[in-house]
């Protein structure tokens, strides 16, 4: 190999370290969390993924309400499904 080769793949390697390493905390200020950690958080609180296809016009009023009340949309979603279980019954 000539040594240019060996410098080229040398930074190669340093880019590909780089890349995995991800964005530093002082920078994203500790509060990143990967999906694999989001994940394991929501199955510590015991939730599971549960999509359902609604109405344009309806999941922009959920959105909004959620926006209004300064909620997650999941808090918003869950309270909505709960409310209207306990009318059904």
């Amino acid at each position: 190999m000539k040594k240019t080769d060996l410098f080229k793949n040398l930074g190669l390697k340093i880019d590909g370290r780089l890349k995995a390493a991800g964005t530093p905390d002082r920078f994203a200020h500790g509060g990143v969390i990967d999906r694999k950690g989001q994940r394991k958080l929501d199955q510590a609180k015991g939730l599971i993924p549960f999509a359902v296809k609604l109405d344009a016009q309806l999941a922009e009023t959920i959105r909004a309400q959620a926006l209004a009340r300064e909620i997650d949309l999941n808090d918003l979603v869950d309270a909505l499904l709960r409310k209207g279980l306990l009318a059904a019954d």
